[in-house]
């Protein structure tokens, strides 16, 4: 028997930037995926250069982004991380660590593709965020 989704689930959905797009059926679909975990404060959930299996939806809590020793971001509620090994293959670009308890949700290689599936509207928003992201690091490095 599939599991009913909360409202108050989906309205969180709706409001993170990379679902607004998406349809209610596509938000239902994307509540389905992935594993609520809890991040003890100051845990590493990634680390630059490994190898990268997971994306992560800040649920609850703030995380730190750090790319070869530098703060360059720090992520909150509605926020994500770990797309970019998943869609190049490649190793983590960012050490990415804990900064108070925290609440992620956790997808899985196959779930995140299957994510990218459900709702193409997540593609080119994930693109757009790696594009920032990329500046970002690149004015954090200009002098």
């Amino acid at each position: 028997m599939a599991r009913r989704i909360p409202k108050k689930e989906l309205e969180f959905l709706a409001e993170v930037p990379l679902f607004s797009a998406c349809s209610q059926r596509e938000l239902r679909e994307i509540a389905k995926l992935g594993t609520p975990v809890e991040v003890e404060e100051g845990r590493m959930i990634t680390k630059q250069g490994s190898v990268g299996r997971e994306f992560f939806l800040v649920l609850e809590g703030k995380a730190e982004c750090v790319v070869s020793g530098k703060r360059v971001a720090v992520f909150g509620p509605g926020d994500y991380f770990g797309e970019l090994a998943l869609i190049e293959g490649g190793t983590r670009t960012a050490t990415i660590t804990a900064r108070t308890p925290m609440e992620v949700l956790v997808l899985s290689s196959a779930e995140f593709s299957s994510l990218l599936r459900q709702a193409p509207s997540t593609a080119l928003k994930m693109m757009a965020t790696l594009a920032r992201r990329l500046r970002d690091v690149q004015e954090a490095y200009s002098f």
